[in-house]
């Protein structure tokens, strides 16, 4: 979901005296979100605005395989500085209709994040408050959360990120180890969901004009799950 936040860990635009508008597509091999596998290649394009420190970010998500699901998310964030704070609403297909809203019968899943840009490091709190907020092993309501840190560099001419993402306490948002009462497989406590390493690159095809590309290898140590993809942004 959201790799606006996601490959984030960071969002949010610079502070802009006028309204900025951005618009573009990512092609991926594999659609990996926190350490879990969403989907196969996928188109990905989004659009944001934003104006003194406040961005409003639309992003979805669409598989070449008929089965993968469709995602559609809304971001409104807030940046001051290295501070982060952001609202997202993450739509998936799998369930009831986009205008459905009510607790039990959504597809909807509402999550508050909280973050720190230090330059060297990002840190980002984020939590599911409304909607699909996930469950416990015993059926209540878990109000998934995740902590993700990730630190960029360069090395060898290359744009590097290191990841490491986890949730802190059992949800079935997660796959894992533990069941849910539905016999779902869940993370069932304190869970290492992502480990990733990530190397950027911009390719010239013409002398005004670069093709972004990445390559990325992610672990779930949680589920024992590996992943290499990548992908191009337009």
């Amino acid at each position: 979901m959201l790799p606006v936040m996601a490959a984030v860990c960071p969002l949010g635009m610079a502070a802009q005296d006028k309204v900025k508008a951005d618009a573009g597509i990512d092609l991926v091999t594999g659609y990996i979100w926190r350490g879990h596998d969403s989907g196969g290649i996928s188109v990905q394009p989004a659009f944001s605005l934003a104006y003194k420190g406040f961005s409003l970010t639309a992003w979805g998500s669409i598989g070449f395989d008929r089965g993968d699901t469709k995602e559609i998310d809304l971001v409104l964030g807030y940046k001051a500085g290295g501070f982060r704070v952001a609202l997202a609403d993450y739509w998936l297909d799998n369930g009831p209709g986009f205008f459905h809203y009510k607790s039990g019968n959504t597809a909807h899943a509402f999550e508050a994040k909280l973050g720190y840009d230090f330059g060297f490091l990002t840190a980002e709190w984020s939590t599911y408050f409304a909607g699909n907020v996930g469950h416990k092993s015993d059926g209540s309501k878990a109000y998934t959360s995740y902590l993700c840190v990730t630190a960029p560099f360069r090395l060898g001419g290359l744009d590097w990120e290191a990841t490491v993402g986890a949730t802190p306490w059992e949800s079935d948002s997660y796959g894992g180890h533990a069941l849910s009462v539905s016999g779902e497989p869940m993370a069932g406590g304190f869970a290492v969901c992502e480990v990733g390493i990530k190397a950027s690159k911009s390719v010239k095809v013409t002398r005004s004009w670069s093709l972004p590309l990445f390559a990325e290898v992610i672990w779930n140590p949680t589920t024992e799950d590996a992943f290499f993809v990548a992908g191009l942004s337009f």
